[in-house]
């Protein structure tokens, strides 16, 4: 069994600096390593490679340095690397790294290709999906269990999705990206020997055979037009007092005028907005990828909508509603109702289980024939495999996660997606038409629903031959208070100030009296003290409660970033030095354990009094 596995040597994000008067990255200094879902997705391929035999390779792509990145998966038990070095290869955006990617394991031929879920420095997922459509095989992303029958040809993987958990199973060859509980992070030697020359394979562009035209930068379908930081619009009050019993009362007060228990008189901060009209040369129809939920659709549908709405506005152009499935016509009204002009509808049986390569070549078509200027998809599980998949096989620019869009003045898209642990935002543009992005949910606003609203329908060919190759086993849905998250009004947040998962009890009295949900920061997640689905921030959801409550929550940027809409954000913290305090509107330092039970009484006694 052949095991290939696709690594990247990032800049640790601890160390990264942004300079804000030049607007980038300080890179002298910052040292390097391997990004730790690609060191899992490595730990994976070994113990894989220990039950069926065989041979893992490891392929990364970059300059001279990034060799040191082979000797240490070597060290860690690789059997062989394969180092893409040429100056061809820089400047490289995801759609370009996965062609040079394809064409060299496309050469060295494979059974498996594991990648990590993203790399820490751009956290797009693309490249897994986009070398899948390249080398025309199945994938399966997040995966957290990954078990191979070599004989059959078979692999099973269990995935996170946005609802719980799945088992799937596709015919090999294939590529799975891993997830965080895939493998434990192998701790990488600091002092690795001498490799022999014959282990690592350095290959240049011309080697591969490819245009020169599509890889690194001239083959990069979008680029940085520039970098920034987000100023917080957060007051940073810490509340003072002589007592601890005084500092509550505060909080409670000020959480009482703001319509606690009553009508909320608070709301998200306004992101930046331009009305003006904006001229832009070629199409400029906005389209909407509609991902079904239930009976209807996901919030992030109806969110998007309503920014397509704004950006249509702006263009003089149509929003329209993309979505296939089967036997979907009762719930097409929907969409409608949140701001399509047009739906354009795939029905089809076979499309009633989501299959990234049986959507895939319906989008494609459509795309091709209908020609939209954007076309914008949720960053849910779905969205981030389909996405890709969908730019490679079309040649697009895409970026993922993005936090807000707007137009430059010439019209054009401007992304802005989340850098380096969240710490920047880059503005992104893209050189090709459609430009697309995915984008995260909870980010912009729902409109009022207007149910006098109609649309026309059009329905979209789905092409003959296409079979599914991935089968859906079983599914494992998240207890519902994972998925209350989405539209809850309020949020206790969990940081690993808490101490341990037992003390997750003791915040069951401050979710009761304030009818909260719970969610969680990364290291939580990654603790196990919750499930992946419970997760707010970069690498999770992002929520727009009217009140969030951050408990032992540290306050770093990668959790922050979810709370981007949150009307209130109240942090309670032991550490004075927590960054919470300078990121929530009102925080109060102290023990958790002394502060929740004293809330908790003057929450109780409010109650009653604004019930009586």
């Amino acid at each position: 069994m052949k095991i290939v596995v696709c690594v990247k040597q990032v800049p640790a994000v601890w160390a990264s600096k942004f300079d804000p008067e030049t607007k980038t990255l300080v890179r002298d200094g910052v040292p390097l390593e391997i990004s730790s879902f690609d060191l899992r997705a490595l730990a994976c391929a070994l113990r894989l490679r220990a039950e069926h035999g065989g041979e893992v390779a490891v392929i990364t792509m970059g300059p001279p340095p990034a060799r040191q990145t082979l000797e240490q998966c070597l060290a860690l038990g690789a059997d062989r690397g394969v180092h893409l070095c040429d100056p061809a290869f820089a400047g490289a955006d995801t759609l370009a790294t996965s062609r040079a990617l394809a064409a060299a394991i496309g050469r060295e031929g494979f059974d498996l290709i594991l990648c990590g879920r993203y790399s820490v420095d751009a956290e797009t997922g693309q490249v897994g999906p986009e070398l899948a459509e390249l080398l025309r095989i199945p994938h399966v992303t997040v995966a957290r269990r990954i078990e191979v029958d070599s004989q059959a040809g078979q692999l099973r993987c269990e995935r996170e999705t946005d609802d719980g958990f799945e088992t799937v199973e596709a015919p090999l060859p294939a590529l799975v990206t891993a997830a965080e509980d895939l493998a434990e992070e192998p701790a990488v030697p600091d002092d690795v020997q001498a490799v022999a020359p014959e282990r690592i394979e350095t290959i240049a562009a011309r080697d591969l055979g490819v245009d020169p035209s599509a890889v690194g930068q001239l083959g990069s379908p979008t680029w940085v037009r520039s970098l920034e930081t987000i100023a917080s619009s957060r007051q940073g009050c810490r509340l003072q007092g002589d007592s601890l019993e005084h500092v509550v009362d505060q909080l409670v007060a000020i959480l009482l005028e703001k319509g606690l228990f009553s009508r909320w008189q608070v709301a998200a901060p306004a992101p930046r907005r331009s009305a003006a009209p904006v001229q832009r040369d070629g199409a400029a129809d906005v389209w909407v990828f509609a991902e079904r939920a239930g009976a209807g659709f996901r919030p992030v549908t109806y969110e998007l909508l309503n920014k397509a709405r704004e950006l249509a506005g702006r263009l003089g152009s149509r929003v329209v509603a993309v979505v296939a499935g089967s036997k979907v016509g009762e719930q097409l009204r929907l969409l409608a109702q949140h701001g399509a002009g047009l739906v354009l509808a795939a029905d089809d049986p076979r499309l009633e289980a989501y299959d990234p390569e049986l959507y895939t070549p319906v989008l494609a078509r459509a795309i091709a024939e209908r020609k939209p200027g954007i076309v914008l998809f949720p960053s849910t599980v779905l969205g981030r495999d389909v996405a890709p998949r969908l730019a490679a096989r079309l040649g697009l620019g895409l970026t993922g996660d993005c936090l807000d869009l707007d137009l430059d003045e010439r019209g054009r898209l401007l992304q802005m997606k989340p850098a380096f642990g969240g710490s920047i935002v880059a503005a992104v543009l893209s050189k090709t038409v459609p430009e697309m992005a995915t984008v995260r949910p909870g980010v912009f606003e729902t409109a009022p629903r207007d149910e006098r609203a109609t649309a026309p329908v059009e329905f979209l060919p789905v092409p003959a031959g296409v079979e599914r190759r991935i089968r859906v086993v079983s599914c494992e849905p998240s207890a519902a208070s994972a998925l209350e998250l989405d539209r809850a009004e309020v949020v206790v947040g969990v940081g690993k100030g808490l101490g341990s998962k037992e003390r997750l009890a003791e915040l069951q009295p401050l979710l009761d009296v304030l009818g909260a949900a719970i969610c969680a920061t990364r290291d939580v997640t990654d603790a196990g003290w919750l499930p992946r689905q419970y997760q707010v921030g970069i690498t999770g959801k992002s929520i727009a409660p009217r009140l969030y409550v951050g408990i032992g929550v540290r306050g770093a940027f990668y959790h922050l970033v979810g709370l981007r809409r949150a009307g209130l954000i109240v942090g309670i913290n032991s550490d004075p030095k927590a960054s919470i305090f300078k990121h929530a509107d009102y925080g109060i330092l102290g023990d958790y354990r002394k502060v929740v039970p004293l809330l908790v009484e003057r929450l109780r006694a409010a109650r009653a009094r604004a019930q009586a």
